[in-house]
């Protein structure tokens, strides 16, 4: 008893020191702000205006992607905008919708054509978008985006290609002026072939209104860049399909162009009562699933677009920060109507390019937001459908990199395959599934290429020099084999490494092996219990097994595991960094004794440019 209250008192002491040692900041913009003049602040209005004229239409269009009505997703761009800069420690980050946060809401909780299940699913989102927010704080606390940096950028790249396909594809129905009823499926493929089926559904005046769009979007983003292209053609575009209704063409030809649904100011507010119905919370549980995906996502994005700028400006953001950050803004977004919030590559970069000098640029924006989801409801109804989806294809078209594709495709093998496994499930499997199978496979085959010793046998010449042996020459010393091993011995390895150390054994004239650990990194339990059978194998036949060049951390690994009694305190050499050879000189020795032989005087010469 008295030593379980010891370990928890010691647990308890640790927790404290981490905690401690990586105390996050309850708000982080006073840093940014040391020294701010007038000067910046009217830089950061132009800034803010800038972010907002795309924020508000790009808000509508990712809600649109998500399936959920538009004022969720300007509401999450105001709301995000608001409050991330708060605690954020990126200066130029802008928190928000996205696309590929948004297309995995809705190809997952809404992914349905019952319109009953479908308004059931849309009560969960806010309790949705809360679990995201209390996720990603906790992994804040822990420090989990440290792990961030471990991701393959083949999974990232495949993985928003293949969302971006998806949202193009699962746009077609509203370019083609399809009811919501005639195109179901979840998967690439399954879009794709009913949409290909209802072909003879298709409207002709919102196909020509999205094909205009796109080339006007096209044609603007190559001769006037800087120029808010998105809420520019949406508003020119909404016109003209007023214009064509009005005029009493669509009358004349019997033809139909869905538009929008319009909002109200009532729609806009704290959303906690669906979150009281104890049969909401019992949806719990199988939201828990797509909010690990989406804070996952959520973070990884958030984590590159911060890094991104950090690299343009020179500032260097504190991830944890910013995922803390982003878990406080989707807590927030969650309760006012919004949908689940990331870093914006978007808008984040408009930001940085309009010379924001704060993160009071980005709350500006969030204010212009919030004041357009209050007065602007009302005319959303002027918009087409099929314009705001030629919209979102053309954003979809845009997060296609294809330097970053080739790159991946040609790099290794192991990207290659990384990346078009990853573009497959996303095509094929739900997109909080894909995400993690795309990193599952990255992981798999780095594991792959990491858990490959290398095992040299070495010998010691007549000068007493250690050197490599030369393969197919008899042993000096037939009995004894010195084997370097140079590497991990993770749980990956430790198959391999026994393999071929039982592959070295099975000369029948060896009696002792000296395993020289001095460049062998990474030991586990997995690997500790292989040493052990191989002694075990190894002492059943009356052999020997003996440790060199063991350094501090692996014989704490040895140690802790009970593995020096195993092995024998005798037959265990510890390494010395200023003769590293020393150590298995005296393991020669004790090998020479077990086998009741000294047919060799060892000398030790020390090379260190040959260690």
């Amino acid at each position: 008893m008295k030593g379980v209250v010891t370990t928890l008192r010691d647990l308890r002491s640790e927790a404290g020191r981490f905690f401690a040692e990586n105390r996050l900041d309850g708000f982080a913009i006073r840093h940014h702000l040391k020294g701010y003049s007038p000067g910046a602040f009217r830089k950061d209005l132009r800034a803010g205006l800038d972010v907002a004229l795309l924020a508000l239409p790009q808000g509508m269009a990712y809600a649109s992607i998500a399936k959920l009505p538009p004022v969720q997703g300007i509401m999450c761009a105001a709301v995000a905008a608001i409050v991330g800069p708060l605690f954020a420690s990126s200066r130029l980050t802008v928190p928000g919708p996205t696309n590929a946060t948004a297309f995995m809401v809705g190809a997952s909780i809404l992914a349905t054509t019952n319109p009953e299940m479908f308004a059931q699913n849309l009560l969960l989102m806010p309790l949705l978008v809360l679990v995201v927010g209390l996720l990603l704080v906790i992994g804040a606390l822990f420090r989990f985006a440290d792990l961030i940096q471990y991701i393959s950028r083949s999974v990232v790249v495949g993985y928003v290609t293949g969302a971006a396909v998806l949202i193009a594809v699962n746009q077609l129905k509203h370019v083609l002026g399809f009811e919501r009823e005639i195109v179901s499926g979840k998967t690439f493929f399954g879009i794709f072939a009913s949409t290909w089926s209802g072909l003879s559904h298709t409207e002709a005046v919102p196909l020509v209104l999205a094909a205009l769009t796109i080339f006007l979007y096209w044609l603007l983003r190559k001769k006037l860049p800087r120029f808010p292209a998105f809420a520019g053609i949406l508003v020119l575009m909404s016109a003209v399909g007023y214009y064509i209704e009005m005029s009493g063409y669509l009358k004349r030809v019997g033809g139909h162009m869905p538009r929008l649904e319009r909002f109200e100011a009532s729609d806009i507010g704290l959303k906690l009562g669906s979150l009281g119905d104890g049969h909401v919370l019992d949806h719990l549980s199988p939201l828990i699933g797509i909010a690990i995906a989406i804070a996952f996502l959520a973070a990884l994005e958030n984590s590159m677009m911060g890094k991104t700028l950090g690299s343009r400006t020179g500032q260097h953001p504190d991830m944890n920060q910013d995922m803390f950050s982003v878990g406080v803004t989707n807590i927030f977004t969650g309760l006012f109507s919004g949908m689940p919030a990331s870093g914006s590559p978007t808008r984040s970069a408009l930001n940085l390019e309009s010379g924001s000098m704060s993160p009071i640029s980005t709350m500006f924006s969030g204010v212009l937001c919030l004041i357009g989801a209050f007065t602007l409801g009302h005319l959303a109804v002027f918009v087409p459908t099929s314009v705001l989806a030629a919209l979102i294809i053309c954003i979809a078209a845009s997060l296609i990199n294809r330097r970053n594709l080739r790159i991946c495709f040609n790099a290794t093998r192991s990207d290659a395959a990384v990346l078009v496994i990853t573009i497959f499930a996303t095509l094929v499997m739900p997109l909080h599934v894909a995400i993690f199978v795309g990193v599952g496979v990255s992981v798999i085959l780095y594991l792959r290429k990491a858990a490959q010793p290398q095992l040299v046998e070495y010998e010691f010449n007549d000068k007493g020099d250690l050197l490599e042996a030369e393969g197919g020459q008899a042993r000096r010393l037939p009995g004894i084999s010195i084997v370097h091993v140079e590497g991990d011995l993770f749980f990956g390895a430790a198959e391999l490494f026994r393999t071929q150390i039982q592959r070295t054994a099975a000369d029948p004239n060896l009696r002792v092996i000296i395993l020289r650990l001095k460049n062998a990194r990474h030991l586990d339990a997995t690997s500790v219990m292989a040493l052990e059978e191989l002694i075990g194998f190894l002492n059943a036949q009356g052999r020997f097994l003996l440790v060199s060049g063991a350094m501090r951390d692996v014989y704490k690994v040895l140690r802790n595991s009970g593995m020096i009694e195993v092995i024998g305190r005798d037959n265990i050499f510890m390494g010395m960094p200023s003769n590293p050879n020393i150590s298995t000189r005296n393991a020669l020795k004790r090998a020479q004794g077990l086998l009741g032989t000294s047919d060799a005087e060892v000398h030790i010469f020390y090379d260190p440019n040959k260690s």
